[in-house]
């Protein structure tokens, strides 16, 4: 009887805790602002993204899910970049940059990849503090969606287009 409480209490305390961190990831409409530092040196802001249709997408090296879901990103960045798509991958506070590097170079990463190192990033997105999540965001910078985990790729593209045939 009392393991059986206990897992109730366990379950609604871990119900309220998504409930929470699912909110405040959809309540934002604007892109935060915030400074980028990418890994190969560059430093940008979010408004320096008005005019493209932008991903950010939080993930991690020892994320089975982001790293399911990389060659993805690649592939929708390389198809729809020419028509004003950017995609930040934005690595977790943890990550070590030499992992993320490592990746970059094994890899071939072309887009924008940001070591979020003091967690300031991931915490202007609403306290991200799971991965994968990416936001969509339009070309003023609104946001159009957030994903959570392993998300349906066909509704991402649908989604991006829409926002790509949007001036």
């Amino acid at each position: 009887m009392k393991k059986s409480f206990i897992s109730i209490i366990a379950v609604a305390a871990i119900a309220i805790l998504a409930f929470f961190t699912y909110n405040s990831l959809f309540t934002s409409k604007a892109a935060p602002q915030v400074t980028f530092n990418s890994i190969d040196g560059r430093t940008f802001e979010t408004d320096d993204l008005r005019g493209k249709v932008t991903m950010v997408k939080f993930w991690a090296t020892d994320c089975v899910t982001c790293m399911k879901q990389m060659p993805d990103t690649v592939a929708h960045h390389e198809q729809y970049q020419p028509q004003g798509f950017e995609t930040i991958a934005v690595a977790m506070k943890h990550d070590k940059v030499d992992a993320i590097q490592r990746l970059i170079d094994d890899r071939g990463y072309k887009f924008t990849i940001v070591h979020d190192a003091d967690g300031s990033i991931a915490e202007a997105f609403g306290e991200v503090r799971f991965t994968p999540v990416a936001f969509l965001y339009d070309r003023n910078g609104k946001l159009v969606k957030s994903y959570i985990g392993d998300y349906d790729t066909d509704l991402f593209i649908a989604d991006l287009e829409r926002a790509l045939a949007q001036s």
